[in-house]
């Protein structure tokens, strides 16, 4: 499959007085001239988290793909040395009542990353697919730049609104705890494979060979807890989305797993509630994976959404 990678320039983010240049490590599969989808993921999460096959599958359905690492994960732009600065507790209770918080970055920043990469890539309007913290960014995407989005497609994510119920505190701690300084690479793949099991389909478990073979695959590409920890502030400090979610006029397709404690499928029904004419696809025994047996429905409800900004 014809595959093109390379580094965007996207703009500059100046925090604590510091300016950084970011620059978006992204991979384009498929026919140049076929409709684009650009496919954004979530927290912690390099552009691998797309599986190939699932990529292979959107391209075989007569798309061009491009996945790409978000600033602060993978082989993209990191801050080093810039601090998420205040405690936790005070972050995730302003987050649960649907308030924002100082943070160095938020969800809307990361959106505007993702408008850098499509003017670099010299594109107009894309159909916008983001899962988790990619389905924030997509929401702000749709939403504040609606004359560049052709369609949305949001997985697993959530509005951040007031009252969600909040993650499973095991989900979330599996995603947020390492095994601590100075441990090995052995540790920290346990760690993770661990992580990846636990907030998993229950109806599509992964394998302890599966998990761990992910999980040195993710920590030999790149390697930055402090990293995740920025993303995860700017999840928390970004406050309630559903003024974008409400804002979009794509056609719109929500898909949630029914066994999703991590993001709770209430976040999924908050975003469909938001959004004017959406859908909602919750599908049983998923949680917060993209697990094989379920791609032809997942692949299908993108495709069918798509179908709908076609024919609007």
């Amino acid at each position: 499959m014809e595959m093109r990678s390379g580094t965007a320039p996207v703009g500059t983010a100046e925090i604590d007085g510091e300016k950084f240049d970011i620059e978006l490590y992204y991979e384009d599969l498929g026919d140049e001239s076929a409709p684009p989808i650009l496919l954004i993921m979530g927290l912690s999460a390099q552009l691998t988290v797309w599986p190939v096959g699932f990529c292979e599958a959107l391209v075989d359905a007569g798309f061009r793909v491009i996945r790409f690492d978000n600033r602060d994960i993978g082989l993209s732009t990191h801050l080093d040395g810039v601090r998420v600065r205040g405690s936790l507790i005070p972050r995730l209770i302003r987050t649960e009542l649907g308030f924002g918080s100082p943070v160095p970055y938020t969800v809307v920043d990361m959106a505007a990353d993702a408008i850098g990469l499509l003017d670099h890539l010299g594109l107009d309007r894309v159909h916008v697919v983001g899962a988790s913290m990619g389905g924030m960014i997509a929401q702000v995407v749709a939403g504040k730049y609606p004359e560049r989005t052709l369609s949305a497609a949001i997985i697993f994510s959530s509005t951040l609104q007031m009252f969600l119920p909040p993650p499973a505190p095991e989900k979330l701690m599996a995603l947020l705890s390492g095994p601590g300084k100075g441990a090995t690479r052995e540790e920290y793949i346990a760690t993770s494979a661990k992580a990846l099991q636990t907030i998993g389909s229950p109806g599509y478990p992964l394998s302890d060979d599966e998990a761990w073979e992910l999980a040195a695959s993710f920590h030999d590409r790149a390697f930055d807890p402090a990293g995740v920890m920025r993303q995860s502030a700017a999840v928390m400090g970004s406050g309630s989305l559903r003024r974008y979610a409400r804002a979009i006029t794509a056609p719109t397709v929500v898909i949630h797993g029914r066994a999703d404690t991590l993001m709770r499928p209430a976040g999924g029904k908050a975003i469909a509630h938001a959004v004017p004419d959406s859908r909602l696809l919750l599908l049983d025994g998923m949680g917060h994976d993209l697990p094989e047996p379920l791609w032809p429905q997942i692949v299908g409800a993108i495709t069918d959404n798509i179908a709908r900004a076609v024919t609007v």
